[in-house]
């Protein structure tokens, strides 16, 4: 008996040693009750693709601080371990893709997603903002815009909304939504009925 009690927590000391390092996400996250009051007073309307969009019009990748532009900043903040050079470029760190669960140490296996993607901004509303505007959104570190993800998950979602296209994670689902709301929310984008339906069934996972 005492060795199967011993076998048995040694295996679950093992399993917590094992067990990856909680997953750093961006600021602004809400609760689930606050995602769904914002879901319910989102304009909801047809977006529009008269194919003007271009990525050039909204300047990304700036300079936050010193030599590091966003990239490098969501790098260093999503990433543990990290290690920068002179020019802020990640030399080495650990990330993990909270859309798929991917761990990764090079800095070149991660890309930083726009939770509401440029182009889905211009056809629900960015098209009559200014560039400056634009650039912020581009840029925004105080929501949950950009999150450090394994690249080709991030190219595999490219600029489609979540009634296109969920993060492979299901457990994922909930905070997913309540970013996307968010980020909809703080910059007063519409939605389309297809995506307020997808992101009803996401929160419904909270």
């Amino acid at each position: 008996m005492k060795s199967y009690i011993f076998a048995s927590l040694l295996a679950a000391a093992s399993s917590v040693i094992a067990a990856p390092a909680p997953m750093p996400t961006p600021p602004g996250i809400p609760s689930a009750a606050s995602a769904k009051t914002q879901l319910a007073s989102l304009t909801v309307k047809a977006a529009v693709d008269d194919g003007t969009y271009d990525r050039a019009l909204f300047p990304h990748w700036i300079t936050i601080s010193g030599t590091c532009n966003t990239r490098e900043t969501v790098l260093k903040r999503d990433g543990t371990g990290v290690v920068t050079d002179s020019a802020c470029a990640s030399t080495s760190g650990t990330w993990v893709s909270p859309y798929d669960g991917g761990v990764w140490h090079a800095a070149s296996d991660v890309d930083i997603d726009h939770m509401v993607p440029l182009k889905n901004a211009w056809i629900s509303g960015a098209k009559s903002w200014t560039t400056a505007k634009r650039q912020q959104f581009a840029n925004d570190l105080n929501s949950p815009q950009l999150w450090a993800v394994t690249d080709n998950v991030n190219q595999a979602k490219s600029d489609q909304s979540p009634d296109s296209w969920k993060p492979p994670l299901a457990s994922f689902y909930c905070t997913y939504a309540k970013s996307w709301v968010q980020v909809k929310y703080t910059w007063a984008l519409s939605i389309t009925s297809a995506e307020k339906s997808a992101l009803t069934s996401m929160l419904n996972t909270c």
